[in-house]
């Protein structure tokens, strides 16, 4: 009998999660991840406001994924890679280190942005204090500026808003409408709603980032503006810049862009290291890095496949803008914006999830 492939996965983040669930029934799976389970950096809002609401479909252990059942994860993140040897070095969450071999590597480790998507190592108290400590900080002021303009900041802003409707909110974004890399009636579309609702909309406002300020906390200001308005200031000051980060500190300089992400070519596959494979966030195929979320994680898992001997390679897509939801579940209700900006609403979303979501995406996911 031959020997099975062994791919690892290094990130088991939303696009991760999804490669190696598309990999398991056809090779020997270990998926490397910081966290204890899926802890999805989707639907910040929801996360802020509602924390409870975005635990049951964003935080998901890794032994509820009927695909990942002999899947092996190590608890840990990657500390280096030896294309040549093809191996891997993992510093284990117990401070134990490894060394994993490999016939093909796939690198979707993800980008760092904020609080709500770091590189750390976590375990489930680490993870649930920070939900409940950020829940509690916006919970408790009276007013919210949101800094930013795309989809994170959107979303923050509608659903604090929603949740409380007491609180004053501001969101505060640089172009004259928010949302910039979607299409532009997206925008069109939920700006009368903000406006009903009463969310302060403040456009050409761009922030000055103070000297070493990475956005990773929740300040109280005041902000300046480098485009010449007064200061502002909120008992709660939320930062949703884009201010992003490839999580690649373990891989070759030669590998990577001038930014920090992973050069890949037109199949995925990382040019100059045999069996290397880069999706998601942290990969550099477009300026917009769209195989995060245009379901790449189906094309990455067949094209390992196919150069290990089965089945034909097809070539990764860009799309041209960022799609999906936008603010999240809404009254059982989500609203998807596709790349042409028209909308379809998804109702009962307590009751089409499992079907939706844990039988046709995930393939399986147990209560």
């Amino acid at each position: 009998m031959s020997r099975r492939p062994h791919v690892v996965v290094a990130g088991l983040g939303d696009t991760g999660v999804l490669t190696a669930i598309n990999l398991a029934p056809h090779a020997d799976v270990i998926g490397i991840s910081t966290k204890p389970g899926l802890v999805s950096g989707q639907e910040l809002g929801l996360r802020l406001a509602r924390p409870h609401e975005w635990q049951r479909d964003y935080w998901i252990g890794f032994d509820r994924f009927r695909r990942l059942d002999n899947t092996q994860v190590i608890h840990g993140t990657v500390t280096s890679v030896d294309t040549d040897e093809r191996t891997i070095t993992v510093k284990a969450a117990d401070g134990s280190s490894r060394r994993e071999a490999y016939d093909a590597l796939v690198i979707a480790t993800g980008a760092s942005n904020g609080f709500w998507r770091t590189p750390a190592v976590q375990d489930d108290d680490d993870v649930a204090r920070d939900l409940d400590e950020v829940h509690a900080r916006i919970q408790s002021a009276d007013s919210v500026m949101v800094v930013g303009g795309g989809a994170a900041a959107v979303s923050s802003a509608w659903n604090i808003a929603a949740t409380w409707p007491d609180k004053r909110v501001d969101l505060y974004f640089p172009s004259e409408h928010a949302l910039p890399h979607h299409h532009p009636s997206v925008w069109r579309t939920l700006r009368p709603r903000f406006e009903e609702r009463g969310i302060g909309l403040h456009p050409g406002h761009r922030a000055v980032i103070p000297a070493g300020f990475r956005c990773n906390e929740i300040t109280t200001g005041p902000v300046a503006w480098s485009t010449g308005q007064p200061e502002r200031s909120a008992e709660a000051v939320l930062w949703a810049i884009g201010q992003v980060r490839p999580n690649s500190d373990w891989i070759p300089a030669e590998f990577l862009d001038a930014r920090g992400f992973v050069v890949v070519d037109d199949y995925l596959r990382v040019p100059g290291a045999a069996g290397v494979y880069a999706v998601g966030d942290v990969a550099a195929t477009d300026p917009l890095r769209t195989s995060a979320r245009a379901r790449a994680d189906r094309l990455v898992a067949r094209n390992v496949r196919a150069d290990l001997g089965h089945g034909t390679p097809k070539r990764f897509r860009p799309l041209r803008r960022r799609w999906g939801s936008v603010v999240g579940v809404q009254d059982n209700r989500l609203e998807v914006f596709s790349p042409n900006g028209r909308s379809w609403t998804i109702p009962a979303w307590d009751a089409l999830w499992p079907w939706l979501v844990a039988r046709s995406i995930y393939k399986g996911v147990r209560r």
